[in-house]
């Protein structure tokens, strides 16, 4: 009976998976909503009212398969963006950073010509506060912007390049199977750590809880999940857990198991609320007070 079970679980994902239209990345689409929708229930008025000024351009993205109604569709715009991959494909490597886990942290890693995620949300963050550059571009630079945002707080996109982070290991969620390491944080984790909650993710957030979580600078972010790419998730791989003990053998498979994924949900839930007022942050200090074009700098310093 079990194994019959576990046919129809890997039979029902394989129909959902054949017939979504956006393969599913990151924080998966209800992730990055979820992201989405935190920011926008903490930002400032004003910044609200300036986001929906945005969006009633939206069609002039040119991107009709991809509409972009809302902060929330912004956030998985870029996604949608690899079904017309001879035009967008530029900006795949956008997604992620990954780099050793077994090597010092470097913010500089792994991102050539600024295409990796930390260099694309400080990018997308200039060309979001330069009023004075078309409407439509800066609409674009807000959808890559609180997309990266949602990206770079998923661990396994800091994860380690040797496994294109967590992408070539096998694995199962629990009894199903047929995924990988990466699909695993990314999808069904997070949308089981999101719709358990309680109270919702999706709420607005005290003064003191928003300024205790939204804190930190785009290295800073990358860094914390690159952190718990090593010390939380990699170790599961090795047989001594230490992924980073010479002569280590790492698994090229893992069955993710329930206590595994109870473990998880606290973590992921972390992630997505920072990401979520972190992006409110952002998104206040580029699109609130008067006008003023883009200045160099590091986001989130001051």
């Amino acid at each position: 009976m079990m194994r019959a079970l576990t046919a129809i679980i890997a039979a029902v994902a394989a129909v959902w998976l054949a017939l979504s239209p956006v393969p599913a990345l990151a924080w998966g689409s209800y992730g990055h909503r979820t992201t989405a929708e935190i920011a926008m229930a903490n930002v400032k008025p004003e910044t609200a009212a300036r986001i929906r000024a945005l969006l009633a351009v939206q069609k002039q993205l040119g991107t009709p398969k991809c509409p972009v109604h809302s902060l929330a569709d912004a956030a998985t715009w870029p996604d949608c963006l690899r079904g017309d991959a001879w035009r967008w494909a530029y900006t795949f490597p956008w997604h992620y950073q990954t780099e050793n886990v077994c090597k010092p942290f470097d913010p500089k890693s792994d991102c050539a010509n600024g295409n990796c995620v930390s260099a694309q949300i400080e990018r997308n963050l200039r060309l979001l506060s330069d009023r004075t550059l078309p409407s439509a571009q800066r609409l674009e630079a807000l959808a890559f912007l609180v997309h990266f945002i949602g990206d770079i707080h998923m661990p396994l996109h800091s994860g380690d390049a040797a496994d294109a982070g967590g992408n070539a290991v096998k694995g199962s969620y629990g009894i199903a199977p047929g995924t990988n390491l990466h699909s695993i944080w990314d999808g069904a984790l997070a949308e089981r750590a999101i719709s358990s909650a309680v109270p919702p993710l999706v709420r607005r957030y005290p003064a003191e809880e928003r300024a205790r979580l939204s804190g930190g600078t785009v290295a800073d972010w990358g860094r914390e999940s690159w952190t718990l790419a090593k010390t939380i998730i990699y170790p599961r791989l090795m047989k001594d857990g230490d992924p980073c003990l010479a002569g280590a053998s790492k698994a090229t498979a893992l069955a993710w198991s329930e206590a595994d994924i109870e473990a998880g949900i606290p973590i992921v839930r972390e992630r997505i609320v920072e990401a979520g007022l972190r992006m409110a942050r952002l998104l206040d200090e580029a699109l609130s007070g008067p006008p003023r074009a883009a200045q160099a700098g590091r986001p989130g310093e001051s």
